[in-house]
């Protein structure tokens, strides 16, 4: 290199318009055949590479594609194919792949969790004493298809060995070394062939090194990588951290890899502290993130420009590489198609097309000076401050309440022992009580009302009296069913978090913003981009109108802060814990106006709380404190008679049982299906004393759970809780499943809880 030069480290999947989707499902319901399949797949992924090329990025990436995840895509790629799926060796079928992903009526899926951090899941890898092989190698046959189709000669990336161990499960922990020696042989394989293709550049993502992590696995990490540099010493590694500032500076720096990857975005400024005392190695490059990978906001190009000053006294320009601060796969594509948003908030977005640009930008700027892009610089803080000096980010009232949040009472007013025996005499469930989790399925009629309503083309009463239909016809089948407490099905919503969002003053959506969750699941983040406040009822209609046609109670179904936060693209200027309080206090009027109509259970929804905890172990406690008082200032302004419950899912929870038990709510309910009970485990180690349903089945699998798996799934939490306070339900929402699955379904599980029921009653008749 003589001069700094653009990178990138990953691009949205997805497309435009969500064609990467659309492709998937078509293949899962037949109506593509494998062949056609894999070549649109093929033109969704080389036009991605082509976009890059066409904006001047200089190392762009190859292998970051997936058909589904890139974790999943390791795994698969070195034979790791649970037992369960009969695998026989050699290259994994696209069939069994998908099969790992989504289950099969006689296998369950693996489990999924979140990547990091982010709202994006990934498929966890099962090692349990396998023996990994090379059954393909990925990384090259990208590299071949950008070099032979486009000309691109790509920068391929690689999930790292120890993070990738370290995100699998089926091993102790104390064996870490020994499991990570396995993968090492088949790594330096990889890199051998790239090298022998005449690849230049690698990137090897190594997150796991933005945690808090130990001098012993600093240790590996240089273990692991003089072997991989020993086996392929021409091919150039960029070690790639994002998401957080490196602990282990010195070491990671001292690594014998050629380049460094680091987060200059999220690091809370301790990359370039650290960076400005220790300094860089004179023979090794920094790829410097600078361009925020995660959020929505335009780059103030004068203040990214002086950050890259600082950095340009310490590394020379010829060993620079500018890059987002991690894969832009967590935001959406382009910003170009939203030609119904207000001009003053369009002009201060940037997707991954325009970070790009704004990568490239800088780039010229540090090559011949600011003054060659002085007009942008301009640009970009007027957009900002535009945005800043609006009407949307200066609401006196909410800014009043904010100052004076030590008004508003954050505890309920009595114990939660206390108001079991009150709501136990107010609702007279049965011995483990039924439910869901709130949503019903939204088939392709009740999507195809929607949007004719969207249209124009239904009237509000007509749609009004659809939704009411559709309400009805699922208080029937739960009454049919036999549940014990029911939902209204939330037929009425696209999204739990976009709902609200476009009822709440602050919000504003997109049309096309939408990033991948998990599998094909996409969603589209809402931008809260101005003050939260609530402006009038957003469930009471619905909620009362479906406990009207019901003497069982009907739960309200709300989202909590921190996931309506968590789950949102959320403004830079001011702190994410003084938006998470600003959307408690409008969430609260809600659960209060609730109330007053007659509803005595609400639920208040936290199933992304754990995600937004701080990959630093210091930073956690003030996270979860703060998580936990937003969703007080919701929720604890009811009577002791008006009973709370949340829900969370897909997320290891031994770590946070102090804070979910803290939460206050009268009833839990958390995923524990997918993970294969092994949350019970934390219930082995702590008490807990209020409410709770482990999810007993599967909603995201196809497959009808058989009855003797769901008795054995909860005989196996009674061990650990109180038969008294738990409740049975299924992991999660039934949004995504067919009518037909869903009802069998929860036949099963009214089934398994009534033989439960009858066989703890007969036990202490006895």
């Amino acid at each position: 290199m003589t001069m700094v030069k653009s990178s990138n480290l990953g691009y949205p999947r997805i497309g435009e318009n969500r064609e990467w989707k659309k492709t998937l499902e078509q293949f899962w319901t037949g109506k593509l055949e494998k062949e056609t399949f894999l070549q649109q797949m093929e033109e969704i992924r080389l036009s991605s590479l082509q976009k890059q090329k066409e904006q001047g990025i200089d190392f762009i990436p190859v292998g970051d594609f997936s058909l589904y995840d890139h974790v999943l895509d390791t795994a698969t790629m070195f034979g790791l194919v649970p037992k369960r799926y009969e695998y026989t060796g050699g290259k994994v079928s696209l069939e069994t792949y998908f099969d790992i992903a989504r289950g099969t009526k006689g296998a369950v899926a693996s489990e999924m969790t979140k990547w990091f951090n982010t709202n994006y899941h990934y498929i966890v890898p099962e090692l349990y004493e396998a023996v990994p092989s090379l059954v393909e190698n990925r990384p090259l046959q990208f590299y071949k298809e950008a070099k032979q189709k486009l000309d691109i000669l790509g920068k391929p990336v690689i999930l790292g060995p120890i993070t990738f161990v370290k995100l699998s499960k089926g091993y102790k922990d104390n064996d870490l070394k020994t499991v990570v020696d396995q993968f090492v042989p088949l790594y330096a394989t990889i890199l051998t062939e790239l090298q022998e293709e005449g690849v230049e550049w690698v990137q090897i993502d190594e997150p796991i090194l933005a945690t808090t992590i130990s001098e012993e696995d600093m240790a590996l990490f240089h273990d692991v990588y003089k072997q991989l540099n020993d086996a392929a010493p021409n091919i150039k590694v960029i070690l790639q951290t994002y998401f957080e500032s490196i602990d282990h500076y010195e070491e990671v720096i001292s690594l014998p890899v050629q380049g460094i990857g680091l987060d200059f975005v999220h690091d809370n400024n301790q990359n370039l502290a650290a960076l400005k005392k220790f300094g860089f190695p004179q023979d090794k490059v920094l790829a410097a993130g600078i361009i925020d990978g995660r959020n929505i906001w335009r780059a103030n190009l004068d203040d990214k420009y002086s950050l890259l000053s600082e950095i340009a006294e310490v590394v020379s320009k010829d060993r620079l590489i500018l890059q987002p601060s991690s894969s832009l796969l967590h935001v959406p594509v382009t910003v170009k198609n939203e030609e119904t948003l207000e001009e003053v908030l369009k002009e201060a977005l940037s997707f991954a097309d325009e970070k790009l640009q704004e990568i490239v930008l800088l780039t010229k700027g540090l090559q011949g000076g600011k003054e060659t892009i002085q007009k942008e610089i301009s640009a970009s803080k007027k957009a900002i401050q535009a945005l800043n000096h609006s009407a949307s980010r200066n609401n006196t009232q909410v800014q009043e309440d904010i100052q004076n949040l030590r008004t508003f009472r954050a505890e309920r007013e009595t114990t939660s022992e206390v108001r079991q025996q009150i709501q136990d005499e107010t609702f007279q469930l049965p011995l483990l009580p039924t439910t869901t989790i709130g949503s019903f399925p939204q088939t392709q009629e009740v999507r195809k009302q929607r949007l004719k309503w969207r249209k124009g083309e239904l009237t509000d009463a007509d749609y009004q009296e659809y939704i009411k239909a559709e309400m009805k016809k699922w208080i029937d089948i739960q009454e049919e069913l036999g549940l014990d407490v029911f939902v209204h099905g939330e037929f009425e919503r696209t999204d739990m978090v976009e709902y609200f969002g476009e009822k709440l003053a602050g919000f504003q959506f997109t049309k096309f913003g939408w990033v991948q969750s998990y599998g094909s699941r996409c969603v589209k983040p809402p931008l809260i981009y101005g003050d939260v406040s609530f402006q009038e009822p957003m469930t009471v209609k619905e909620t009362v109108y479906a406990q009207s046609l019901t003497t069982k109670p009907v739960k309200g179904m709300l989202t909590g802060p921190i996931t309506i936060l968590n789950w949102s693209f959320v403004r830079d200027d001011i702190s994410r814990y003084e938006v998470a309080n600003q959307i408690a206090l409008a969430l609260r009027k809600e659960v209060e106006v609730l109330e007053e109509n007659g509803i005595r259970m609400i639920q208040v929804d936290e199933p992304a709380i754990r995600e937004g905890l701080p990959l630093k172990q210091e930073k956690k406690e003030s996270y979860l404190d703060a998580a936990v008082y937003a969703f007080k200032l919701a929720t604890t302004s009811v009577q002791n008679e008006t009973q709370i419950h949340t829900h969370m899912c897909y997320s290891d929870f031994k770590n946070i049982i102090d804070a979910i038990t803290a939460l206050d709510a009268d009833v839990i309910s958390i995923e524990t299906s997918r993970s294969h009970g092994e949350l019970i485990h934390a219930f082995e180690e702590h008490t807990y004393d209020k409410g709770i349903g482990l999810g007993v089945y599967d909603i995201h699998s196809p497959r009808v759970p058989k009855l003797e798996e769901l008795t054995r799934n909860i005989d196996r939490a009674l061990q650990v809780l109180n038969p008294k306070l738990f409740w049975i339900n299924p992991d999660c929402g039934l949004k995504t499943r067919g009518m037909d699955e869903t009802i069998a379904s929860l036949k099963v599980m009214v089934e398994a809880a009534k033989q439960t029921r009858e066989r703890l009653l007969v036990i202490k008749g006895s």
